[in-house]
């Protein structure tokens, strides 16, 4: 437990690392309006904060930085605690039912009002059925397949055959799909099999067969999207405290595969997700700091929202921003999935 001093002196010291990324020392402390008492007072707090884990003390300075242990304890005893600050809301003008595009502008908005990489996790894939199927002749032997899915997305096929094809076969198709296929998941095993039906002829077998990749390699490349912006943006601002820091954070970009396992780890949290440095279960992401929040249905989780920086980000405006780009991001899937 901390004293009533102690909390004030870390809350500061987290706040002056935070905006400045240099250490902070009593002489600052001492300037500071809210803390009234003396410089030798503040170094012996400051000491004791350093002997609890909570600030850690560079060989190259006489002032104090905050640990990962005592950004945790930044975030979960003292942040609650401070006043909310008044600060524009995040308004997402998520007007289109595509959902692939409402990703891509909440990963921008994010990004842009925090100055931190913001990552969104798309729905998983078996919660997209397929909503209606156009099959197209555009020449005598080119045809087109449109697939719209339950999320509002468009996908659009174009196939070259060795001979013209039949205007009636081509509407035929249309039919047969939209009978077997609308209401099915992208990822059902069910859907090979209704592309592939021995009680069908051999025509209209080898025709199917011609157009399946429009639905199979849907589902390949549908499968665990993220939408990711803002790295340039990170990269300029110059918050990174070493240059590991920055290769950590181009490691983790490069491995998408590990950064969906951990924003899945988020799924299951109620509340608002934040780890810090060490506490990442991702090597990669052992110096940085990733806030996440999900997203979706009442009834089940979708994805996640998230951001990742260095660990002196300012977290109360991380946590209230992806809260509401969460809170947004849901109301929109919830409208597109009831009118699908």
């Amino acid at each position: 437990m901390l004293t009533p001093r102690q909390k004030l002196i870390l809350r500061k010291v987290v706040d002056e690392f935070s905006a400045t990324g240099q250490p902070v020392g009593s002489k600052a402390l001492a300037a500071d309006p809210e803390i009234t008492s003396g410089p030798s007072t503040i170094r012996n707090e400051l000491a004791v904060l350093e002997e609890i884990g909570l600030l850690a003390h560079p060989h190259t300075s006489a002032g104090r930085v905050p640990t990962d242990s005592g950004f945790r304890y930044f975030v979960d005893e003292l942040l609650p605690a401070l006043p909310t600050a008044r600060e524009p809301q995040l308004r997402l003008e998520l007007v289109r039912r595509e959902v692939d595009e409402a990703m891509r502008k909440t990963t921008a908005a994010l990004s842009q009002v925090t100055n931190l990489l913001a990552i969104v996790s798309a729905p998983p894939i078996e919660t997209t059925t397929i909503r209606h199927v156009e099959v197209l002749v555009l020449q005598p032997q080119v045809v087109m397949v449109v697939i719209i899915t339950s999320t509002g997305g468009v996908s659009k096929r174009v196939f070259t055959a060795e001979r013209a094809v039949d205007p009636g076969l081509a509407e035929w198709a249309a039919a047969y799909l939209n009978d077997q296929l609308v209401g099915m998941g992208l990822g059902a095993r069910m859907l090979h099999s209704k592309l592939d039906d021995p009680s069908l002829g051999t025509t209209e077998r080898e025709f199917l067969a011609g157009l399946a990749p429009a639905f199979t390699e849907l589902a390949d490349t549908a499968e665990n999207t993220l939408y990711v912006d803002g790295a340039a943006r990170l990269l300029s601002e110059h918050r990174f405290q070493d240059i590991s820091q920055l290769n950590d954070l181009l490691e983790a970009l490069e491995r998408r595969v590990s950064l969906l396992g951990v924003l899945s780890a988020a799924l299951d949290q109620r509340g608002i997700y934040v780890r810090i440095g060490a506490e990442n279960t991702m090597p990669a992401l052992r110096t940085l700091s990733l806030v996440a929040a999900n997203y979706g249905l009442p009834q089940r989780n979708l994805g996640t929202v998230s951001l990742i920086g260095p660990t002196r980000m300012d977290y109360g405006h991380a946590i209230r921003t992806v809260r509401e780009a969460a809170s947004q991001l849901s109301r929109f899937v919830e409208d597109v999935y009831e009118q699908g």
